[in-house]
Parts: structure tokens; sequence; C-alpha cells
């Protein structure tokens, strides 16, 4: 039976319609990466959100949401460079889901006309490297500098109106900065060589 047909108010049943169709439109939810295929930069990943499910007596019921499959990743990009993370199981993302199919474009590239006529589905995602959930958050942020880092903290580039920091081991060309040493030297007024 169409549960629209329960009610009198015709405005109340134009709501549940509206509400019913809402319920299948996918905009954008966090997610956690099952897998990675890095050779086709895309992700196998769960999304953290549960779906309501109304069961056929009509007790709601939440059931997770089916994986979601061969996920793009959305790298930042422009201008022929790139930057790249280890994406690795755990990680969260959020997905934000196309408007339009997307498997036209995601094969071939350049424009291209949709392989379906969906909208909003839940095969059409993107993942983006960015959101953190609270028990995720990382710790001592710092507020006047760019960092990148490791999320422990104990790797990091700053750069800051003061200049560069470098916390964690440094090694240019394969010598590690902080032991490099020169033989062949003898304590003086004079400088050294170049690193070799």
């Amino acid at each position: 039976m169409d549960r629209t047909e329960l009610f009198d108010d015709p405005q109340e049943a134009l709501r549940v319609a509206l509400e019913r169709d809402r319920a299948g439109l996918w905009t954008a939810l966090p997610g956690i990466v099952v897998s990675s295929d890095l050779s086709r930069q895309t992700l196998t990943v769960q999304p953290a959100i549960q779906a309501r499910v109304t069961l056929p007596d009509g007790s709601a019921q939440l059931v997770d949401l089916p994986l979601l499959l061969d996920v793009p990743v959305c790298w930042p990009r422009a201008g022929g460079f790139a930057v790249t993370l280890p994406v690795t199981a755990g990680d969260e993302v959020l997905v934000i889901f196309a408007s339009r199919c997307i498997d036209s474009w995601w094969q071939s590239g350049g424009v291209q006309a949709p392989a379906e006529y969906r909208a909003h589905d839940l095969s059409d995602g993107f993942a983006i490297l960015a959101p953190t959930s609270q028990p995720r958050v990382l710790t001592d942020v710092n507020p006047a500098a760019l960092e990148l880092r490791n999320t422990a903290g104990t790797v990091k580039l700053a750069l800051s109106n003061d200049g560069i920091d470098i916390t964690g081991p440094l090694t240019i060309d394969g010598i590690l900065f902080q032991t490099h040493v020169h033989g062949g030297v003898e304590t003086g007024g004079s400088n050294t060589g170049v690193p070799e």
C-alpha cells in the first residue's frame, strides 16, 4: 500500500512523497577506506553513515550501506604537478556524489555522454582525502605555519614567515644531514668542501 493514501491532508501526503524521493538522493558522506588500488587511483570505501530502511511491518532498521567500489581519488593536481598521499585501509575520506553518471568520463576522459541517466547515485562518488572524525584529529597543529607532516607530528616541514623548520631526519641526495661528516679535515678556521 502507498503510504500517501493514509493521509487526508494533501500537503502531508506530498511531504511524505518528497521525503521518500530525497532518501535516494546522495550528495556527500564520510567513509572509511577498505582498500586502495593506487595503480588505478581508486578506493573501496565503506560509507560511515548507516541508512534507515523501513521494514514491511512499518518499523525502521539501521543498516550499513554497501561498499563503494572504484571510487576515484581526488588528488590536489594542476599545472603538471600533483600531491599524492599513501592512502591506506582505515583512512577517513569524504565521498561526494556526482549529479550525473561518471562512467564514460572516468573511462575515457574528455567530454562524454552519460552512460546512464542516474543522478546522485552511490556508484558515482569521488573520494576527497580530507575529513577527520574527532577521535582521529591531528595534535599540535601549528597555527602560524603551513605544514607537511606525519599524523604523529614527529616528522614535519613547516613554512612560516620566520622561514623553514624541519623536524625529523633530513636526507639530501641520499646523505643524512644530521650525521654527515667529512674525513681528512683538520680543525681550524677554513671551510669544508661540498657534501659527497
